[in-house]
């Protein structure tokens, strides 16, 4: 079973976006992007590293270079008992 992503924000995951980029194979000279994102718990980004490997091993374009960020969708303070809500026009 799949957990939903609110499920997956309060047990600690958060979004990580990789830009990852690669040389074309018939062209060395262009570098190409490809932007991949999902989520994963940090510091360990098992997902992420393990798509670098399949990359590396079944993927004819060779890498360049990974740049990453990782952000968490929820942390503590975020959450407030809000009673009543009012708008000002």
């Amino acid at each position: 079973m799949q957990m939903s992503e609110t499920e997956m924000m309060l047990r600690g995951y958060g979004l990580t976006t990789a830009e990852i980029f690669y040389r074309m194979p018939d062209y060395q000279n262009v570098l190409n992007t490809f932007v991949w994102q999902d989520y994963e718990v940090a510091p360990d980004h098992e997902k992420l590293f393990g798509f670098i490997e399949f990359w590396q091993t079944e993927i004819e374009g060779p890498l360049h270079s990974v740049r990453f960020t990782h952000r968490k969708m929820l942390s503590s303070g975020e959450w407030r008992s809000v009673v009543g809500e009012m708008s000002y026009h």
